[in-house]
């Protein structure tokens, strides 16, 4: 069935809106990095990681929007590994390269 001229309005704008929301989604990530790499340096504070998962939270609601289930996923693990009390370093650092690679599957589009 043809996608109608309405269907690609509404796609067209989603994705002028995750070109738009790139460079924010991107910091997200760098914090989310700076939580995991303080986490193995086992220097991640309290603050830091409330901050931590409140980002991952702010991901989780807004990646699916921009049609990435996989990346709502990956950031909800995320928020409730930074919510316990000791995340585990390791997964952290799983968790933030799958929802790297589930936002941005090709190498060229890394930031």
């Amino acid at each position: 069935m043809p996608e109608s001229a309405s269907s690609r309005t509404t796609s067209k704008l989603i994705a002028d809106l995750w070109q738009r929301n790139q460079p924010l989604i991107l910091e997200r990530l760098a914090q989310l990095d700076a939580a995991t790499q303080a986490a193995s340096a086992r220097t991640l504070t309290l603050g830091q990681r409330e901050e931590a998962a409140s980002t991952a939270h702010k991901l989780a609601g807004s990646v699916g929007m921009f049609g990435f289930p996989g990346g709502t996923s990956f950031a909800q693990q995320l928020e409730v590994e930074l919510r316990t009390d000791a995340p585990s370093s390791t997964r952290l650092a799983e968790l933030c390269a799958g929802l790297r690679a589930a936002l941005f599957p090709t190498a060229g589009q890394r930031a």
